[in-house]
């Protein structure tokens, strides 16, 4: 179903490096590129599917150190930078660009961190015509002090490989793994139901591009920013987590979208988990109907609205 490929880049602090670039094709001059997030790899396949069969190839890419892409050496999702992810970034958009002439970054979550520096840095250049942000991880969902706290890693602590001693929840991989009380089948291996260890160099990098982001970017492509309509802290599973984002605010979302640049579409989506892809599917159809009224109207308004199904369903992927 998906052809694969692997990106051997240059090697950064830990060793070697590579990223998996994985397609499902269409046979279209028209492509998406989705970036996952943090605990996290491609597995939406009802997401390809949704794209190809509306005529657009679908590529995804298990970024460094996570997914497809974590080699034994590797310490899971650590980076110094998100600016680390941009050699796997162009890499993909050159194969991309080669056979395609329209591309849409689909991001979710830091991937939608990570999509919008990279369009930001890239402006001018014609490589991007649109991004959708799937819940991008544009503030921390912390309280004020911890907040600040992260801010202060500017020292050498924030360059250490160890943890922090944070605790782990595993509420938000229940309400989505069919084993527990969702309806999704994945590797727990790759996408463990408690997340990946928190550096403190990862949460800096995190924290400087959040700034940066902040400050404003001049993204020159349309933008659709879709967060849940609802934001819920909870420690234990309740049934409510199954319809609500439990691992970021949508306010902040929805506060800082204004950010990306002078052409963005911001949409609460009622009963949204944090993955909205992955929500209940009247939720997620809803999800699908925003990006195709979006695409539609800003990406490729030649194509018209789109008209069926010609080559399966989202449920059949």
């Amino acid at each position: 179903m998906y052809e694969t490929t692997v990106l051997h880049l240059p090697p950064d602090f830990e060793g070697e490096v590579v990223a998996t670039l994985l397609s499902r094709r269409a046979g279209s001059r028209r492509a998406v590129l989705y970036l996952h997030g943090f605990t996290d790899y491609f597995f939406q396949d009802h997401l390809a599917a949704h794209y190809v069969e509306r005529g657009i190839d679908f590529y995804a890419l298990d970024l460094r150190k996570y997914g497809r892409s974590l080699l034994l050496h590797q310490t899971r999702g650590l980076i110094r930078s998100v600016t680390d992810y941009f050699p796997e970034i162009d890499e993909a958009v050159r194969l991309i660009r080669r056979d395609h002439d329209e591309l849409t970054l689909n991001a979710h979550s830091t991937g939608g961190l990570i999509a919008p520096l990279w369009a930001d840095r890239v402006r001018g250049r014609g490589l991007v015509q649109g991004l959708v942000l799937n819940s991008p991880f544009f503030d921390l969902n912390v309280p004020t002090p911890l907040r600040l706290a992260a801010d202060l890693l500017k020292t050498p602590l924030s360059y250490t490989r160890r943890p922090l001693p944070l605790g782990i929840s595993t509420v938000y991989g229940q309400t989505l793994h069919r084993a527990h009380h969702g309806e999704w089948d994945y590797d727990l291996e790759l996408k463990p139901l408690g997340g990946f260890s928190v550096h403190a160099m990862w949460l800096a990098a995190i924290r400087r591009a959040q700034r940066r982001l902040h400050a404003g970017l001049a993204i020159d492509a349309p933008v659709l920013v879709l967060a849940s309509a609802r934001g819920l802290r909870v420690r234990d599973f309740v049934p409510e987590a199954a319809s609500a984002d439990i691992v970021l605010d949508p306010r902040h979302i929805a506060r800082w979208s204004t950010a990306l640049g002078p052409h963005v579409t911001c949409v609460r989506v009622p009963d949204g988990v944090h993955d909205l892809v992955l929500s209940a599917e009247p939720v997620r159809k809803q999800v699908f109907a925003e990006i195709d009224r979006w695409t539609a109207a800003y990406v490729n308004p030649r194509q018209g609205p789109y008209q069926g199904p010609h080559q399966g369903n989202e449920n059949n992927p």
